[in-house]
This record gives C-alpha cells, sequence and structure tokens, in this order.
C-alpha cells in the first residue's frame, strides 16, 4: 500500500522526538561540519541500543538514536504488514518536511518510507506516527559522508602460455587455468570447484572447474570489473549461481552488486545496496524468505584524535543490510560503529586520513543461525559477534579485546574470515593469523561454554605445508566430513580429511587470488546452444572442435553434416574430454551440426547447422 505522507506543520514535535532518543546532536551548532579545519564526532555515546521500536514488534533503520544514517535513506519498518503504520511524519531540523511514499515488502512484513529528497548531512530527523492506533515517536542523526577517491583495481587480461586457456569453439573467453597438483579418490566425488580469480592472468568473472580441474563454466566480465563469492544457494525454492561483482578498491572492499542466476544460466534478479551506498564485495547471502544479506561500506568524516589519529580524518563505518529481492527496498541495516567501540580495533590508526579512512571494523561475512540470530565476523577487531536478529544488539563475542567467552591463555583470532554456524554454541572460521602467537593460516572450529564463559579451539584444519594468508580466505565443511580451505591472497585451494590428511591441493596462475573458493554438486543445461567451430585438417577432414558453456551432463557428441541445414545425417560420434573437445570429421558436406548428448543418448542441445564455407 502506497501512502503520502504528510508532515506536520509542527517542527518542535520532531526535533523533540530526535532529542528524546538520547544518541542525537544537540542541534545544528554542535554537527561540525567537515572541512579543514574540523571534523565531526561518527560515533554514539551510547553503544549497542536496541533497534526495536519500544512498544512494537519493529526492527527499524535507521535506529532510535542512530547517529550515522546517509542522506540518502530510506527508513525501514521490519517486522509488520504496512497497513499497521499511520500518519507517518518525517521532519529533518535542517531540510524541514520531508513527502515521500511507502513502499510494502514483498514477504508482507514491513515496509519503507522513501524520502522524495535526500536529508541533510549533519542533521537530526524525527520520524512519528502511529502502529495499530499507538502513537510513536523517535529520532535519528544523519552523519557527514566522506567522499573519497575510489582507487580501483585494475586487471591483467594477459596471461603467459599455459596460465590462460583459449577456445576455438568458445573465442570470447580466455579464463585463468585451475593446475591440480594432488588429488583423491574423495576429492573426486565432493562437487565441482566455484571460484573468481582476479585481477589476472586472463579474464575476469565467475567460474566453475571440475575436481580435475577442468573448466565447466565462465563468464567474462568487462574489463577491471571483478566478481568474488561464487556460490549456490537457494531463491525461492530453487537451486541458483549467485556471485558479487563490480569494482575492488585498494582499500580492500567492493562498489558493485550481487548476481542471481539460475541453473540455465540465465539472469534471475541482481541485488543492489540502498540508502545511498554501493554493495561490498564480501557478502552476498539469501535467505528462505527471499532476501538477500549482503555488506557495504559507509565512509564518514571523523575525529580520531581520541585514538591518537588526526582530528580531521574518515573512517569506515562497516554494515549489513537485509535486502528485499524483488523490490530492491532496505528492510534493515546494521551499522558496526553504533555498536561496537572504535577501540576495540587491532588495526593502528596513523596513516588513516579523509582520503584513506580508518579501517577499524572490516565486516566480512554474515551467516543466519538456527535460532534466527546473526553470527558475524569483524577482521580488524579479531572477533566474531552473535547478533540478535530482533534487536541488532550483541548477545556474545568470542575473540578481540572484551570477549565474552574468553579463550585460552595464548589462543587468539587474528584477522579472521568466513565464521560460519554449525550447530548451536558451535562455529567455524577461517583463522588469518598474524597475531604474535599465531603467523600461519588455518581453519579452526570454535565452541563456547556458556557455563564457564568460555571458549575453545575443538579442531583446527591445517595442511603439511603452512601457508600465511594475509587477506580473504575461506573454510567449509563438506558433507563427508572433510574441509575445503581457500587460502585467499595466497592462490590455492586444499582439502582435508577429518583426520587430517590432506586431500586436495590446486593452484591459479601465480599473481591472482579469489576470495572465497567454494565446492557445491552442480548440474545444470544452460540456455544457449552448444558451440562447434570446424577448420581444415587435410584434404578429407575437417577438424571440428566443439564446446557447451557450463553444461555438465554431456557424456558425447555427434557431428552431423548434410547438403542442406534440414538434411542433416550422423557422420561421427565421439566421447567428451573435455571443456572443449576435438576430433576429425569427413569434409564435403554443406552442412554441419554438433549434437550434445547425455550417457544414455539422449540429445540435451544441437547448435544450429554451420555452412562449411564459413568455417
Amino acid at each position: 500500500m502506497a501512502l503520502l505522507v504528510l508532515l506536520s506543520a509542527c517542527a518542535a514535535v520532531a526535533v523533540a522526538a530526535a532529542a528524546a532518543s538520547g544518541r542525537g546532536r544537540a542541534g545544528p551548532a554542535a554537527a561540525a561540519v567537515a572541512t579543514t579545519a574540523s571534523a565531526p564526532t561518527c560515533a554514539p555515546a551510547t553503544l549497542d541500543t536496541s533497534a526495536r521500536l519500544p512498544g512494537t514488534p519493529l526492527l527499524v533503520t535507521p535506529a532510535p538514536g542512530g547517529f550515522d544514517a546517509m542522506p540518502q535513506t530510506q527508513i525501514s519498518f521490519l517486522g509488520a504488514p504496512a497497513s499497521r503504520l499511520t500518519n507517518l511524519r518525517v521532519q529533518g531540523i535542517r531540510s524541514g518536511l520531508h513527502t515521500g511514499r511507502l513502499e510494502p515488502y514483498s514477504q508482507g512484513d514491513g515496509a519503507s518510507f522513501l524520502p522524495r529528497r535526500p536529508f541533510a548531512a549533519g542533521e537530526e530527523v524525527g520520524v512519528s506516527g502511529d502502529y495499530d492506533g499507538v502513537p510513536f515517536a523517535y529520532g535519528f542523526t544523519v552523519g557527514e559522508p566522506d567522499p573519497i577517491a575510489r582507487l580501483p583495481e585494475h586487471g591483467t587480461p594477459a596471461g603467459a602460455s599455459g596460465t590462460v586457456w583459449h577456445f576455438h569453439s568458445a573465442p570470447g573467453i580466455s579464463p585463468p587455468v585451475l593446475s591440480v597438483t594432488k588429488t583423491s579418490a574423495t576429492a573426486r566425488r565432493d562437487g565441482d570447484i566455484f571460484m573468481a580469480a582476479y585481477p589476472g592472468p586472463g579474464q575476469t568473472g565467475p567460474t566453475i572447474y571440475d575436481p580435475t580441474g577442468q573448466l565447466v563454466y565462465f563468464k567474462p566480465l568487462p574489463a577491471n570489473t571483478f566478481a568474488t563469492d561464487v556460490r549456490v544457494q537457494s531463491y525461492r525454492g530453487r537451486r541458483v549461481l549467485t556471485w558479487w561483482q563490480g569494482t575492488i578498491s585498494h582499500h580492500g572492499f567492493g562498489l558493485g552488486e550481487g548476481e542471481i542466476y539460475s541453473t540455465a544460466y540465465r539472469h534471475v534478479a541482481t541485488v543492489r545496496a540502498g540508502d545511498g551506498l554501493a554493495e561490498d564485495l564480501h557478502e552476498l547471502t539469501l535467505t528462505p524468505s527471499g532476501t538477500a544479506l549482503i555488506t557495504a561500506w559507509k565512509p564518514l568524516y571523523c575525529n580520531l584524535s581520541a585514538l591518537g589519529g588526526r582530528a580531521v580524518a574518515g573512517v569506515y563505518d562497516s554494515v549489513f543490510q537485509e535486502i528485499d529481492v524483488r523490490t530492491g527496498l532496505v528492510m534493515y541495516e546494521w551499522d558496526s560503529i553504533e555498536h561496537v567501540p572504535l577501540s576495540a580495533t587491532y588495526m593502528p590508526v596513523h596513516g588513516a586520513s579523509v582520503a584513506w579512512p580508518y579501517d577499524w571494523f572490516h565486516l566480512n561475512s554474515i551467516a543466519p543461525e538456527g535460532d534466527g540470530s546473526l553470527l558475524i565476523s569483524s577482521r580488524a577487531t579479531w572477533a566474531v559477534y552473535d547478533l540478535d536478529a530482533a534487536t541488532g544488539q550483541i548477545r556474545w563475542q568470542v575473540g578481540g579485546r572484551t570477549p565474552t567467552y574468553a579463550m585460552p591463555s595464548g589462543v587468539q583470532l587474528a584477522w579472521q574470515h568466513d565464521a560460519e554456524p554449525l550447530g548451536p554454541g558451535l562455529f567455524s572460521v577461517f583463522d588469518n593469523g598474524g597475531s604474535p602467537t599465531q603467523k600461519h593460516s588455518l581453519g579452526a572450529v570454535v565452541r563456547i561454554d556458556t557455563a564457564t564463559a568460555t571458549a575453545a579451539v575443538i579442531h583446527t584444519v591445517q595442511i603439511p605445508t603452512p601457508i600465511y594468508a594475509e587477506t580473504q580466505g575461506d573454510l567449509q565443511l563438506l558433507p563427508d566430513g572433510s574441509w575445503w580451505i581457500g587460502w585467499g591472497n595466497v592462490n590455492e585451494s586444499s582439502q582435508v580429511s577429518a583426520s587430517g590428511a590432506q586431500l586436495f591441493e590446486a593452484h591459479t596462475p601465480a599473481g591472482s587470488e579469489s576470495y572465497r573458493t567454494l565446492r557445491y554438486p552442480w548440474g545444470a543445461q544452460p540456455a544457449t546452444a552448444p558451440s562447434l567451430t570446424l577448420l581444415i585438417a587435410n584434404a578429407r577432414s575437417l577438424r571440428a572442435y566443439v564446446s557447451w558453456n557450463g553444461a555438465t551432463a554431456v557424456a558425447r557428441w555427434r557431428i552431423e553434416a548434410g547438403r542442406s541445414p534440414r538434411a542433416l545425417e550422423p557422420v561421427h560420434t565421439f566421447a567428451r574430454t573435455g571443456f572443449e573437445t576435438t576430433a576429425l570429421v569427413p569434409s564435403g558436406a554443406a552442412y554441419y551440426a554438433v549434437e550434445a548428448l547425455d550417457a544414455r543418448g539422449h540429445v540435451l542441445g544441437s547448435s544450429p547447422p554451420e555452412h562449411a564455407l564459413r568455417r
């Protein structure tokens, strides 16, 4: 239901609502505008307050008393149908009365108010209305955005011989080679390998390899566009392929969008961040309700002198958003700077500036847990946090300076990635290492004990030759109990059995890296047709090159030939031997085509007839 929101003529109502939160700044005079002489405070005085609107089931964004909304923010109400919200009024202390519309979420559990114009940086905003006829009023403060330079990475599409694939039948793709240096019977049964190596050599894009390292699927992206987090997920009850794509900044975050594709490699949906932000590369998790959990980075002006930094500087507020995929609306946003103190970080503050904001939190994973809470990982605070999904508040913390559950002396997470729940009180994490007590990377399984308020690493996943992955990386528990490790900025992937035996090792070309590499069973039939290229081999034969990008069930190929496109007969059948298979076929026909056959000989797809003279 769309509503035209009429605003109160009395600005005092909205200002009072903002002041009642206890966390907004006192007014325009107190909201220091970032200039060469000063920078505003970027963190609230009271941390980790509830985003639940008192007296209602609504989780609201920006949160009551929120401190760092962007000027383009929506006002999100998650937790009840839009019809139960009436008489909404929105007032900025500088920007004045705001009209807009209330757009419902496709799940029927809330709505976002979309203002017709942005709010003013640094101002207080009051929100009031009725929920089921009961009045409510609250306020939030708009932050001071830092319009930094993006400093994008650049690709290196060329590659030395043997590092990049080229195919006659697929001339538009040149993906990096995956070299398998160790394998086993177990590893060959555990599904395909999903990754996106960058910045090169070769083209960049989401890539699937089979267990032998042969290419299954590759989608090339435009120059200097990268992909990360290639995964198999479920969207509205169907298996889909997802990834993030966009620009990767030298600062270590992404500016792009998430993609959802079907098992026919057809575009299903694009996921974009809202509230004036761009989607970050670190996470794209789909939920059973048709929403997406994504990360984003919010650059803000900030006075860092209390931490020993510059008074005029910038900070990254690392956030996550829940996006309604169908409508693109922001259902909820969680801001790290409103829940965790800046002093919790292990990131040195020296060097932080307006041009290079302080990356103090670095949110890099979000995972829903069985009880409805969320597990997140903060690289820069060396901590994993469990969040109450109903309030946004931190329920517990493992690692970092002030853990709820303390680890034994000498055991410490450092710069970790990819925290994944394994069951009640149990999670895995890729521990990058680099702390005084751990100089190499490993996978860790952590158990918390609520009775003793302690946490313990009960299992580690390592390989015989230690690797230090300074950035990125992931740890995945496979269905057979073995572990898959993506080594992040080190161009390797490994598989380790439950007992610690190394089962698999592979690497992409030197100079490449992959944020995550993962394994899944995968079956797909492309919407496109198989591809056939014919070249002259000798006076009597043509050499046929055939492929079908993304097809997983092809067992054999059958070449047909004839005098016309409608009069083709089989002339040669041969086994598929890799992404591209080649065979000699007799010359002399006017037209040729190829059919893809499954293991039972059924036709899966056919190429259009090709005129022999057009080869």
